[in-house]
């Protein structure tokens, strides 16, 4: 009997053991927590003047890497538990760690601020950990790749237009670059169908919100520099009513920031839990991911394969020397320096004119310093401007010959005679079926004057029968 006593407690202290020994994710949960005190109290004593304590803080941002791929091999680890752990570890500090992504090209920006370096080190953490936004590096790695390039192409010529509000705004870069690229691709007059538009996609009651007019032949939600100011004064506000929290900013920017704030409040502000998760809809799911990881290849693209061209994106301006539109100046600049040609960045840089819109002689215009020799060698005069003006003026629709004018009450011209075309005190009456281009070349008139004289309308001039057109600049 004594012997089945000593054996049943033997039996049953084991399993006491065994129900006290932690899970494997426990375990490794304790050591996170050790690490980040680690990390924690070096900090304060490097704060204190011990600059010794840098290794102590590399050593412990190495163990967190460390515990993270622990992490990952086990099924049953938390990935909101690391990312937490990892973000409370560097979070309140202004220091620019081993963890805190940099800034491309420091000196040509002021100093960065805590909010920068924040946001920069939750996209380098989720760069690294989340599922999704690795998935969608390799998207953008991918089928994609094009479209990323051109996008990162397209922001180099804006950027000292745009790169500055986000730093006034105490934004990172990145995330202007991000938000962009998925937006537009850097182009500033694309237009979804829901009527948003302009590189960050405003729509016309969001940009008003934000100071944008949005009044037609002067939506200011084209222009670049305004547009990255109205989207880092929402991205601040955001920012302020979710707690910095960089992915519910982003969601709520794609997907309504009454419904960011309403999910905030009800869920939290963790957007990776599945209960916040699924509160968005599959677009938002997709857009956040997508915005970190452009963000993070504009930062380390070269460290994916990502080989950027090596352009000359200093910025200038030139005056208009002739009247001109941007078509015409894209054909007779060629394409020096940009296999691609200067239609995009021209239209990028100076947003508030059509294509084929005629712009006056006198008017300064945006363009990279390359593009001002190249004007004044092949855009005043010579056979390539002139090529260039005559295809920017061509229709896209044939020119049918005008009907035979029926005459009544008055006589034939005589045999051998051709009858002139009536004109009363310098002005001519339109026919049916003639079109500017006619009467330009019947009374060989300088078009451009002819247009101004009479107050005609781009893109297409159309003059209508029985209108009476000045005949002012003409010779004949």
């Amino acid at each position: 009997m004594r012997h089945l006593f000593v054996t049943a407690f033997l039996l049953l202290a084991a399993g006491a053991v065994q129900a006290a020994k932690p899970k494997p994710e426990e375990a490794l949960y304790a050591r996170m927590e050790v690490t980040v005190q680690a990390y924690q109290q070096a900090w304060k004593r490097y704060e204190a003047g011990d600059e010794a304590q840098l290794l102590a803080m590399n050593a412990a941002i190495e163990d967190m890497e460390e515990h993270a791929n622990a992490c990952f091999k086990l099924r049953s680890c938390s990935r909101s538990t690391l990312i937490s752990a990892y973000e409370r570890m560097i979070k309140h500090h202004d220091m620019p760690s081993p963890a805190v992504v940099r800034l491309p090209n420091p000196e040509s920006l002021p100093a960065i601020d805590s909010t920068v370096k924040l946001l920069g080190s939750r996209i380098e953490l989720l760069a690294k950990y989340n599922e999704p936004v690795q998935a969608a590096i390799g998207n953008w790695l991918t089928v994609n790749r094009a479209f990323f390039m051109d996008s990162w192409e397209n922001y180099q010529y804006m950027r000292y237009l745009m790169a500055p509000e986000y730093e006034k705004a105490g934004l990172p870069e990145a995330l202007l670059f991000g938000m962009m690229t998925k937006e537009s691709g850097g182009k500033a007059h694309s237009t979804s169908r829901a009527g948003a538009s302009g590189p960050l996609q405003f729509m016309p009651s969001t940009g008003r919100r934000f100071g944008l007019d949005v009044s037609a032949g002067r939506d200011m939600r084209y222009d670049p520099q305004y547009a990255a100011r109205a989207n880092a004064e929402y991205m601040n506000e955001r920012f302020e009513e979710l707690n910095k929290s960089l992915e519910m900013a982003i969601a709520g920017y794609n997907g309504g920031e009454g419904r960011a704030r309403r999910i905030y409040g009800e869920r939290g502000g963790e957007f990776w839990q599945e209960r916040v998760y699924k509160e968005w809809p599959a677009e938002t799911r997709d857009y956040v991911p997508a915005v970190i990881a452009a963000a993070w290849l504009f930062l380390h693209g070269e460290d994916y394969g990502l080989t950027f061209p090596k352009l000359d994106y200093t910025p200038a301006s030139f005056t208009l020397q002739r009247p001109s539109s941007i078509n015409e100046l894209t054909i007779c600049l060629g394409n020096p320096h940009n296999q691609f040609g200067w239609f995009r960045v021209l239209r990028n840089l100076n947003p508030h004119y059509e294509p084929n819109q005629f712009i006056g002689q006198g008017t300064v215009l945006r363009a990279p310093q390359k593009l001002v020799e190249s004007y004044q060698a092949n855009c005043l005069s010579g056979p390539r401007a002139e090529l260039a003006r005559t295809l920017s003026q061509a229709r896209k629709t044939p020119v049918f010959a005008a009907p035979e004018p029926v005459l009544v009450a008055a006589e034939a011209p005589a045999e051998g005679v051709t009858a002139a075309p009536e004109t009363h005190a310098g002005k001519y009456t339109v026919k049916p079926g003639e079109t500017l281009m006619m009467i330009k070349r019947t009374f060989d008139c300088d078009l451009q004057r002819l247009i101004k004289e009479n107050d005609l309308s781009p893109p297409d001039y159309i003059i209508r029968p029985g209108q009476d057109i000045k005949l002012i600049g003409c010779r004949k």
